[in-house]
């Protein structure tokens, strides 16, 4: 395996110095996701439509399941030009704390609400704070709305989840909101999940639906419980510097391919969550329903420290809510 993953990385680096000496530039994007999850679903169809429209001029080329390296890996690498782009989505905050907005629990009522906070705030306000970072977040794309999977018990309060040690990203966020609910927060990279799960080091974790069906988690669980506690959604970023070295025909193909793809991220997600609480349920775990009122008034602390900790949170907590009226849920 580790031969496998050395040749890979060397056949990527190969390919990137090799570039200019080719008419047809390769776009390398790395993931972390799982094959055949939503973001690598969403990477392959923006990868289509954008090869669609490049003609000889570029290729995009999808790595799924950290072929490439973990997500702070890849990060550093689509700064320093060794590839092209990424797909993080709760690192986020760790670049810039104005992400950590889509760790508030419950705040995101549903795709359409998510639409309407994506177009008043994601120009004005997240892109330009990843900016300054160095990093250029193209769209909106969708992991989804995160449930909760453990081999102990069904979770339908915090209570539930007094003492669980449940896996989360490595968000310093999501950790505070699973110590509020009293459970033993425990952060790893997906990539390493599967074995925590199945060897006991971990007893749960929490993910949208299409990557606890593509990550197989139901082999190693045996609750699920919808919680729908956070939105995640994926940011397709490129490194500043790095994106403005390619042609500016490429850049603009990419920009407006990333935009165009984010309707078809969200569109599938909604498609796909109901088919596969059904799978899963079919796969052995057993499903549950959770108090969201109980779990609603336990998240308030969240709030209260995204306010007073990132400049102007709480305009944005304001703004966002204010959104959801009418958002057609």
């Amino acid at each position: 395996m580790e031969l496998k993953h050395i040749a890979l990385i060397g056949a990527v680096a190969a390919t990137l110095q090799a570039a200019p000496a080719l008419a047809q530039t390769e776009i390398i994007f790395g993931l972390s996701a799982a094959d055949g999850s939503l973001q690598d679903q969403t990477a392959e169809e923006f990868a289509r439509r954008a090869n669609e429209k490049l003609g000889d001029k570029a290729v995009v080329k999808v790595f799924d399941s950290s072929q490439l390296g973990k997500d702070k890996d890849m990060l550093q690498k689509i700064k320093l030009g060794t590839m092209h782009i990424t797909l993080p989505s709760s690192t986020m905050p760790e670049i810039a704390p104005e992400y950590a907005l889509f760790d508030l629990p419950f705040l995101v009522a549903d795709r359409q609400h998510l639409a309407k906070i994506d177009e008043a705030l994601f120009d004005s306000v997240l892109k330009p704070a990843a900016e300054a970072k160095g990093y250029r977040p193209l769209a909106i794309w969708e992991n989804g709305f995160r449930q909760i999977t453990n081999s102990k018990h069904p979770v339908t309060t915090p209570a539930d989840l007094k003492g669980l040690k449940i896996r989360t990203p490595n968000s310093s966020w999501r950790v505070a909101m699973f110590q509020e609910y009293g459970a033993n927060p425990t952060p790893m990279p997906f990539s390493e999940l599967f074995v925590a799960l199945q060897t006991g080091v971990v007893d749960g974790q929490e993910n949208p639906m299409t990557n606890i069906y593509g990550g197989k988690l139901n082999e190693v669980q045996e609750y699920l419980s919808l919680s729908n506690h956070v939105y995640s959604p994926a940011y397709p970023t490129v490194g500043v510097k790095a994106f403005e070295k390619l042609d500016p025909e490429v850049q603009q193909i990419i920009e407006e391919t990333a935009k165009e793809v984010a309707f078809w991220a969200r569109d599938t997600g909604e498609a796909q969550d109901g088919e596969l609480v059904g799978k899963l349920e079919e796969g052995g775990l057993a499903v549950n329903k959770t108090d969201r009122d109980a779990f609603v008034d336990a998240s308030k602390p969240i709030y209260e420290k995204f306010a007073a900790e990132v400049e102007g949170g709480q305009e944005m907590i304001d703004q966002a809510l204010s959104l959801a009226n009418g958002s057609g849920s």
